[in-house]
C-alpha cells in the first residue's frame, strides 16, 4: 500500500526533503499513471503550505517557479511543510495539451473528482483526497492558454458561505503582484462561462475551509524566466505570512494596492481569417477603440475589433490563425482599485 501524502510526511525525518508518486491507475502497456509530488518536512511543527503546480498539460511556468522556490528553502529552518504536487494532468501534460486526450475532460472543472470515473475524474480524486486533512493554505498554479499572452495575474472564487476571510485571500495572493487580481463567481446563473466552474480545485478547497486561490502565472506553451521569479516570490511572500520562515525570509514587497476585477469576458471572432492586435495586456481601452483588425486571405480588413464599453485586456491571442467562434481576446468590463493597507 502506497502511503498518502500525510503518512509519508509523518514518516519523514524532520528538516528533509522526500519526494514519491501518488498512483491513480495503468495504461495498456501497463505503465503506472501516477501523480509525481515533492514535499519539504521542517525541522518543527507547522501550516502546509501546498503547490499545484499545474493543472492544465500546457501550463509550465507554475511547476518551474515552485521548483525554484522549494530549492531555495533549507527544510532545516522551516516551520511545517510545504508541498507541491508537479502536474496534476500527466496525460495533458505529455500531450502538451489543455486536456487529457484519453477523455477530452477539464480537470479544471472536475473535483472533487470521482475514484471510479474517467481517468481525469480520478485523478482529480487522488488529489483532492491528498490535499484534505494536510494542506493548511493551497495555491492553484495556472497560465492563460498557449495561443494569448498575458502578464500573471490572480484569481479568488466568490466564496459565498462566507467560510474563507477575502482578505486572507488578497493579502497572500498580493505577493504575486498580480497585474489584476480578479474575484470570480462559480454561480451557474452569474457564471462568465458554461461548464461547471465549481468543479475547480481552489473551490472545493475553499468548501471544504481551506484557504485557496489561483495565480495564472502568464501564458501557457513557454518558459518565461521572469515569470518564474514572479512566482517565486510569491511563493516566499504566503509562506512568510504563514509563519513558516525564518523572520526577514518574505522576498519582495507587496504593492499597495491592486486592481480588482469583478466582471470579466471572453470575446469571439465573427468570421475566420488571420488577426492582427494592436493592443497588449495591461491596456484600457475605450469603448469603440480598436482592439486589433482581422485580415481575409486577400490582405484585405474583414473586420475592425472593438467592445461597446470599456475595458482593461487580461489576455490578447497571439496565435494569428483563427476561425469563427474562436476568442480573440479575454477582458476585464469593471474593475476597481483596492487599498490594500485599508482593507
Amino acid at each position: 500500500m502506497i502511503p498518502s501524502i500525510s503518512e509519508a510526511l509523518a514518516a519523514a525525518a524532520a528538516g528533509t526533503r522526500l519526494q514519491g508518486n501518488l498512483p491513480v491507475g495503468t495504461m495498456a502497456s501497463g505503465a503506472e499513471i501516477f501523480l509525481p509530488y515533492v514535499a519539504l518536512k521542517g525541522s518543527a511543527e507547522g501550516p502546509c503550505l501546498w503547490i499545484n503546480g499545474q493543472v492544465h498539460g500546457d501550463e509550465i511556468n507554475g511547476i518551474v517557479a515552485a521548483f525554484d522556490f522549494m530549492d531555495s528553502i533549507d527544510p532545516r529552518e522551516l516551520k511545517g511543510h510545504i508541498v507541491l504536487t508537479t502536474t496534476s494532468n500527466p496525460f495533458a501534460f505529455n500531450a502538451r495539451s489543455k486536456n487529457a486526450p484519453q477523455d477530452g475532460y477539464d480537470l479544471d472543472q472536475s473535483f472533487p473528482g470521482n475514484a471510479r470515473g474517467f481517468i481525469t475524474e480520478r485523478v482529480a480524486r487522488t488529489l483532492y483526497d491528498n490535499i484534505i486533512g494536510c494542506a493548511s493554505v493551497l495555491i492553484n498554479m495556472h497560465t492563460m492558454p498557449t495561443f494569448f499572452q498575458a502578464r500573471p495575474y490572480a484569481v479568488f472564487k466568490q466564496d459565498l458561505d462566507g467560510r474563507i476571510d477575502e482578505q486572507m485571500l488578497i493579502d497572500y495572493l498580493a505577493g504575486f503582484n498580480p497585474a489584476l487580481a480578479c474575484l470570480v463567481s462559480v454561480d451557474p446563473g452569474r457564471g462568465e462561462r458554461l461548464g461547471n466552474l465549481a468543479g475547480a480545485l481552489d473551490h472545493q478547497m475553499l468548501l471544504a475551509g481551506i484557504p485557496s486561490f489561483m495565480v495564472e502565472l502568464g501564458n501557457g506553451g513557454v518558459l518565461n524566466e521572469d515569470h518564474v521569479a514572479q512566482g517565486v516570490a510569491g511563493f516566499r511572500h504566503v509562506a512568510s505570512r504563514m509563519g513558516m520562515l525564518p523572520p526577514g525570509e518574505a522576498g519582495q514587497s507587496t504593492p499597495s494596492s491592486l486592481t480588482k476585477v469583478i466582471r470579466r469576458a471572453r470575446i469571439t471572432f465573427d468570421h475566420g481569417g488571420i488577426f492582427r492586435a494592436l493592443k497588449q495586456p495591461g491596456d484600457i481601452v475605450p469603448a469603440g477603440e480598436p482592439l486589433g483588425r482581422l485580415l481575409d486571405l486577400y490582405g484585405r480588413t474583414k473586420q475592425v475589433l472593438t467592445l461597446p464599453e470599456d475595458c482593461l485586456i487580461i489576455g490578447i491571442r497571439r496565435d494569428p490563425v483563427v476561425h469563427t467562434g474562436d476568442w480573440f481576446v479575454f477582458v476585464a468590463l469593471e474593475w476597481e482599485r483596492v487599498d490594500l493597507h485599508s482593507t
